[in-house]
């Protein structure tokens, strides 16, 4: 028996049995609400995130070499992109993130992704929203389209530039796949977790696929706090050029 022939067993007629079926297959479609800001789900060191150490990622030797002579150019100083105030770009950003959480603002034809650290921001476009490939600017984030399957996000970003200075190094040609969605329990502390699993493809840098997954706990009525990197190194700077003068910092 259909749901319609149900409907009118109860006496509601033709008309209106169908439009209670076509209300509920709408909200069956209806995909669940990401907003809000998310923290690590797993120790803030890892980002929560289940990874392969560099040496077990599938490189290609003339990969690996740019790897290696970009690690002894900058391991003697320390030096690192974000202590320049550069983002980490992805998938970095979304595996990382060094502990701080993130914000998702969610509306029907894009989804806005604000990480606090370094205030990246990465916008995922849907169906007509989304730029013709040839508009679209090469970016640390590259650029991300969505669309849903189901109750799962599907994000797919492309148009990255050559990174060797992120734990998940690539080159122009990665693409990479996002899946997103709940667990069907909220964790011991009664917050929602959702699951982000990866897949990063990349014939120039890779024998195979990269795969890892990420997972974040909503905080409620979270806030994201300033980050603001420029500043702080600004600030270094002035007390610097002091010293250097034999003037007190202003």
């Amino acid at each position: 028996m259909t749901n319609v022939s149900v409907l009118r067993t109860v006496g509601l007629s033709i008309a209106a049995a169908c439009a209670v079926v076509a209300t509920v297959a709408v909200q069956a479609a209806t995909p669940p609400d990401f907003t809000g800001v998310w923290t690590n789900a797993g120790a803030p060191g890892l980002g929560g995130a289940t990874r392969a150490a560099p040496a077990a990622l599938p490189l290609k030797p003339e990969a690996k070499a740019r790897i290696d002579a970009y690690a002894a150019l900058v391991t003697p100083t320390g030096e690192t992109p974000g202590g320049w105030c550069l983002g980490t770009g992805m998938p970095g950003s979304m595996l990382g993130s060094g502990g701080y959480p993130m914000e998702i603002v969610q509306r029907p034809d894009q989804i806005t992704i604000i990480y606090e650290a370094h205030g990246e921001t990465r916008h995922v476009y849907f169906g007509a929203r989304n730029a013709p490939q040839a508009d679209r600017v090469p970016g640390r984030n590259g650029y991300s389209s969505g669309r849903w399957e189901g109750d799962t996000l599907v994000v797919e970003t492309d148009n990255v530039v050559d990174q060797v200075d992120q734990r998940w190094a690539h080159s122009d040609e990665a693409k990479i796949v996002e899946r997103y969605h709940l667990e069907p329990k909220p964790d011991e502390q009664g917050r929602r977790v959702l699951v982000a699993d990866m897949v990063m493809t990349d014939p120039k840098f890779y024998t195979a696929p990269v795969i890892a997954q990420k997972k974040w706990a909503q905080v409620p009525n979270g806030r994201l706090l300033p980050y603001e990197c420029a500043e702080e190194n600004w600030t270094k700077r002035l007390e610097e050029l002091a010293k250097k003068a034999g003037v007190p910092a202003p």
